[in-house]
């Protein structure tokens, strides 16, 4: 995902947690953009990232938000 698809994808995410929340979990965005930029992001990393996102994500987005991320780690193993 380049910069710009990073961006949009860190305000998608941060305008459907919890209040209170978006700090946590622009640092969690944060460090999954840091290894794909490196090249380390893995399907292990996926899936950490995947409980953590929807615990702080608000009940009523989450269906809207595991859709895009499948969508996205979809693409991401086809690369």
């Amino acid at each position: 995902m380049d910069k710009q698809g990073q961006e949009k994808f860190l305000s998608f995410i941060i305008q459907r947690v919890q209040e209170g929340k978006e700090e946590e979990a622009k640092e969690i965005l944060m460090e999954n953009f840091r290894k794909q930029n490196e090249g380390t992001f893995s399907q292990s990393d996926i899936e950490q990232f995947l409980p953590k996102m929807i615990s702080l994500i608000k009940p009523e987005k989450l269906e809207e938000i595991q859709a895009v991320v499948r969508q996205f780690s979809g693409s991401f193993g086809s690369k």
